[in-house]
């Protein structure tokens, strides 16, 4: 499992947005149950990371507001926790699939 440390350059790329979630019970059900099949689908894939509601800053800029995909699927990246997904430290591999 791969596990991400939080530097003094993180506080610019925050793991939380500050905003509270307005879904309803149906959408919500929904991602859960879309997160949770792809996570099964792509269980015994190492390198499949699977996320639901987690923000992703694409560049390394404060101009650019990251976006929270209900799900979103990268080939390419390791499995394992992370605060927010910063696509430079990610080999610069982006979500194929929100």
């Amino acid at each position: 499992m791969t596990t991400f440390f939080r530097t003094d350059a993180d506080l610019h790329f925050p793991d939380s947005d500050g905003k509270p979630i307005a879904d309803n019970t149906e959408q919500f059900r929904w991602i859960v149950l879309i997160k949770e099949n792809l996570e099964i689908l792509f269980a015994d894939q190492p390198n499949v990371f699977v996320a639901g509601d987690l923000l992703w800053f694409p560049v390394k800029s404060r101009l650019i507001s990251p976006v929270a995909p209900d799900t979103m699927v990268v080939f390419g990246r390791p499995k394992g926790r992370r605060g927010s997904y910063k696509q430079w430290q990610e080999d610069n591999i982006a979500p194929q699939v929100v």
